[in-house]
């Protein structure tokens, strides 16, 4: 009987150890959280520090971590969280996730081999290579790097109610100017002229041939060869702008008419009214034919060429009906492939695009 009470009484006492040691953890560990919740008294909210992660992780094993009903400072699956094993990464920053160095790098290249190029220019040639980056993004990348970026030409578009009635016929809405280049000849410069239609929902264009002598017979001519280039892509034509140039006679507007196209004269000394043309003019002239000197009309015939093809193929646009794409309808952009750069002319005309596989 004597050692029976022995016993009882050294579990007895065991049990008891266990107990006070329990007990007393855990009012270590409501004292740790008393604490912590002092030093914060004006706080909304308490961040733990590493330091004190550890210290109630270390309170909450001698209970086993089963301390639900004494936390006050976190919740239990933040406690459960502090338990799981952590994985060798590095911790996030926060914000938004930084620009890709391979996509800066592409940035800084594009505008250093092309110093004509604006931020959406770049961003269109980007998009065309499956990339997909912001132009305040590009803006703020050249910026940094100590290259200012060019400012984006204006869409040319008139205001107010001319530019109402425009948006509402884009798609049968051909627009038309005449734009001219110095050529040298034995005789001295004398200017060539160009003739280019716009069609404005596409912003497909055709130029003529270039000429020194722009007749009422050539005009004519040329308006018969879009009519059927326009008719041979698809489009359908309505509506056709003009200024008061001399060279659009009444046999040239007789043309259209016979072609159930309405001819539409833009006020007196109002460029802005045709400003499709004009933009598109203002393009060629700075980024292309301000860079050569002409000696012969074939000479300007093949840089036009050259330029046209490029305009309709290769360059992104940045209208904003147009959204940065390129012209080319079986276009489609790719993500894989080394990124090649093609030039022309040069290099005065230069894109980029993905090697196949």
């Amino acid at each position: 009987m004597s050692d029976f009470l022995r016993m009882f009484q050294v579990f007895e006492q065991l049990f008891e150890a266990r107990y006070r040691r329990r007990y007393d953890a855990r009012l270590q560990l409501l004292a740790y959280q008393i604490e912590m919740l002092r030093s914060r008294i004006n706080a909304d909210r308490i961040y733990t520090c590493p330091e004190e992660r550890a210290e109630l992780t270390r309170l909450g094993a001698e209970l086993d971590h089963d301390i639900d009903d004494v936390l006050l400072v976190v919740k239990r699956g933040t406690y459960r969280g502090w338990l799981r094993p952590k994985e060798n990464t590095k911790p996030k920053k926060p914000g938004r996730p930084g620009t890709p160095q391979a996509t800066v790098n592409l940035v800084m290249q594009f505008a250093v081999e092309n110093l004509t190029w604006g931020y959406e220019r770049i961003q269109g040639e980007l998009m065309k290579l499956g990339i997909r980056i912001g132009a305040t993004t590009i803006s703020d990348i050249l910026k940094r790097a100590g290259r200012h970026p060019i400012p984006e030409k204006g869409s040319g578009n008139p205001p107010g109610q001319w530019k109402q009635v425009i948006s509402s016929h884009m798609d049968t809405l051909v627009a038309t100017d005449f734009f001219t280049k110095p050529v040298l000849t034995w005789r001295g410069w004398i200017d060539a002229y160009v003739l280019v239609f716009i069609h404005l929902g596409s912003r497909r264009v055709l130029m003529s041939p270039a000429t020194f002598n722009p007749t009422e017979d050539w005009v004519l001519q040329q308006s018969r060869n879009a009519s059927m280039r326009f008719e041979d892509l698809g489009i359908r034509i309505r509506y056709l702008i003009h200024d008061r140039d001399t060279k659009y006679s009444q046999r040239f507007r007789a043309f259209w008419k016979s072609e159930n196209v309405r001819c539409i004269r833009t006020p007196v000394r109002s460029p802005m009214a045709n400003g499709y043309c004009e933009c598109f003019i203002g393009k060629i002239k700075r980024e292309c034919l301000n860079h050569f000197v002409c000696v012969s009309l074939d000479q300007l015939d093949y840089i036009n060429r050259e330029w046209l093809t490029y305009y309709n193929e290769q360059r992104p646009h940045q209208g904003t009906d147009i959204g940065n794409k390129v012209l080319r309808p079986d276009f489609t952009p790719t993500t894989e492939g080394e990124i090649k750069r093609e030039q022309r002319l040069g290099g005065v005309i230069s894109w980029y695009y993905r090697e196949a596989a």
